[in-house]
């Protein structure tokens, strides 16, 4: 390995494990008890939270508190399920001596994996970083979090921690570290057993380096890019796509991980998606890194666009206007089109995501020509399609359903519930691992290894799989699922 110790970095480390081997000891209901008490401590300080965190983002109070409520919710949503135990998926399969071969007494579930890093994301200062979906989710499965703050939001970062640890019972189950020289120690410590990141695919690749380097490999899951394709099919409203896709592309100034990149549309659309998007304006991006990433992106694009091949500018916004933090750090809504012959021969370039307010409008003759184009995208988290005729959509349907994780009838993807069901993650470079999500109920799955008891003794082994199921889990018994 070659990353340095970082005093820092081994102390929150060392002190979260420490408290991590009581969190996992500690029954689920009390466990859940803890989350709601999060989710109460969130919202009673809320009045504090959102001005710290508007002074580092000018993200504004209504999406501010917006979101310390959605983070709230996550809390309460992970209290239910590991009230609810279906997360530990206990087994039970009783001995059969009669069986090809015989069949001894097998019990499995799933345990906590141990102390998980998590890597803030820079667009949502509360429901993806310190208190996120990733640390939620940690915790609920019984496992201590240590949180490498973002860059762009450090006091927010230092405010939600100590929110936060009012209300666990262990103030060492939530560390937090800064800077980017912490990253690297963060990730190589011996005593992390997994990582959660959301950000750039180049960040991305840097830590699944740093993981290839330690001498025990660990899981990562890495929330990296997604261009979230829009495909309109001939029966959609031009004018109620227009209006909806301006709104999506510059929610948040773009920077949204379900920013709809790419829209496919048949003949008729091209103008009211120029009017649409020529009456938006911009705004200040989260940080320079972001703003300096976005202009590349564009820049690139003009470029294209400017050598006559084919790719040609289709709308532009208009320039922010708003307070004294409106100035060189702000950007404008930027919308590209091509036929979809020349998106096909510019791909994978103009199948990249340019994080921001910008996208592609691919224009189609004939909706079965799509496909062929379709498989070719890169994985992505959502795609979606708009129609008022089902029968349009079939043969598409098993394209996306192979290319993004998330498929949207007649919506918009920005915007992403915090559910059960939800499913949040996609196939590379969306996600690193396709199978899991980084929001919903099914998340907690990335931070649980399963343990399988052979002929052990019934005294010791974990109430989860226990015959007379005291906790009340569910449990599949010899094959037959048990509520």
């Amino acid at each position: 390995m070659t990353s340095s110790v970082n005093p820092a970095v081994t102390d929150a480390v060392e002190r979260a494990a420490a408290a991590g081997a009581r969190w996992r000891a500690t029954p689920a209901e009390e466990r859940a008890q803890v989350l709601e008490a999060v989710a109460d401590v969130l919202l009673k300080h809320a009045d504090e939270l959102w001005p710290v965190a508007h002074a580092e983002t000018h993200l504004g109070e209504v999406r501010l508190r917006g979101e310390i409520a959605r983070t709230a919710s996550q809390f309460r949503l992970f209290a239910d399920v590991i009230r609810d135990g279906g997360h530990v998926e206990a087994v039970i399969d009783h001995p059969d001596p009669g069986a090809t071969p015989p069949r001894p007494d097998v019990r499995r579930m799933y345990h906590p994996i141990g102390v998980v890093a998590v890597f803030s994301a820079s667009n949502f200062p509360f429901a993806f970083s310190v208190a996120g979906g990733d640390t939620v989710s940690a915790l609920a499965a019984g496992c201590p979090v240590v949180v490498k703050a973002h860059e762009g939001h450090p006091e927010t970062s230092d405010l939600t921690a100590s929110v936060v640890r009012q209300a666990l019972p262990d103030p060492d189950l939530l560390g937090l570290v800064h800077g980017f020289e912490a990253g690297a120690p963060l990730v190589q410590h011996p005593l992390v057993t997994a990582v959660g990141f959301t950000g750039s695919l180049a960040g991305g690749k840097a830590i699944q380096g740093l993981i290839d380097e330690r001498p025990d490999p660990i899981p990562f899951y890495g929330e990296l890019g997604s261009v979230n394709p829009v495909v309109v099919l001939p029966s959609a409203d031009p004018s109620a796509v227009a209006s909806g896709f301006a709104a999506s592309l510059t929610l948040g100034v773009g920077q949204f991980c379900t920013n709809p990149g790419l829209v496919f549309v048949p003949d008729g659309f091209e103008e009211p998606i120029r009017e649409a998007v020529a009456a938006t304006s911009g705004g200040l991006m989260l940080t320079a890194k972001i703003r300096d990433g976005y202009l590349r992106s564009v820049g690139r694009l003009a470029e294209r666009a400017e050598s006559g091949g084919g790719l040609s500018v289709l709308a532009t916004g208009s320039a922010a206007t708003g307070g004294p933090e409106i100035g060189a750090g702000a950007v404008t809504p930027q919308v590209f089109t091509a036929d979809l012959e020349v998106f096909a021969d510019g791909l994978p370039e103009l199948g990249e995501e340019c994080f921001g307010p910008a996208a592609i409008i691919v224009k189609y003759r004939d909706s079965s020509d799509l496909p062929a184009v379709l498989r070719r995208l890169p994985g992505s988290l959502t795609a979606t399609l708009h129609s008022t005729d089902p029968r349009e959509a079939h043969d598409l349907t098993p394209v996306l359903e192979r290319i993004a994780g998330r498929l949207i009838w007649n919506g918009w993807p920005t915007g992403v519930a915090v559910c059960w069901a939800m499913h949040h993650g996609g196939p590379w470079p969306a996600t690193t691992n396709a199978a899991h999500t980084s929001v919903g109920a099914a998340s907690i799955k990335r931070w649980l290894t399963p343990v399988a008891y052979q002929d052990w003794p019934a005294g010791l082994l974990p109430a989860e799989v226990r015959d007379d199921n005291p906790l009340g889990v569910p449990q599949r018994v010899d094959g037959r699922l048990r509520p």
